[in-house]
């Protein structure tokens, strides 16, 4: 969280009441800002390994918002099932990601829609993505200044009920 800047934080002084009004239309508006940034997009997490990520994509505004923002991160990952007409939005999916060593960077991180984008490190992953009991296993390679994109799709019928 970042600090309020020192004039906010030292108390108000009475001159012909300006100051107090001053600091009153500038709480509010500090307020205001937190609320529409908290409105813009999905929460960004860092994990205890400090992997930064984000996950969501539940709406039309939201979906188109977290595509954008795949072309910032190093790694996102995309999630469907298979339908009759192609390929239907994944929610809940819980992600497991570790690196060429072995060691958990990501641990049953769960993915609030079916975009996740995630600030790994250059370097080789082997990802699983968990729906209903059903686990898909990939092999990515990150690299700097390339974003890394992966599609996990479910086959049709899996039930994201199961599991919930």
């Amino acid at each position: 969280m970042n600090a309020l800047p020192a004039p906010l934080l030292q108390p108000a002084k009475r001159d012909n009441g300006k100051p107090l009004a001053v600091l009153a239309v500038g709480t509010a508006a500090l307020f205001c800002a937190l609320a529409v940034r908290a409105a813009d997009g999905p929460a960004i997490h860092i994990n205890d390994a400090g992997v930064a990520y984000a996950s969501g994509g539940i709406g039309v505004g939201e979906a188109r918002l977290m595509k954008q923002a795949a072309n910032q991160w190093p790694a996102s990952f995309e999630f469907a099932i298979r339908d009759g007409k192609g390929a239907a939005f994944a929610a809940d999916v819980i992600v497991n990601v570790r690196d060429k060593s072995g060691a958990t960077v990501m641990a049953d991180v769960v993915s609030h829609g079916p975009f996740l984008v995630a600030r790994l490190q250059p370097g080789r992953y082997d990802v699983q993505a968990t729906l209903a009991g059903r686990t898909l296993s990939q092999r990515i390679n990150v690299r700097a200044n390339s974003p890394t994109h992966s599609l996990f799709v479910w086959p049709a019928g899996t039930d994201m009920s199961v599991g919930s």
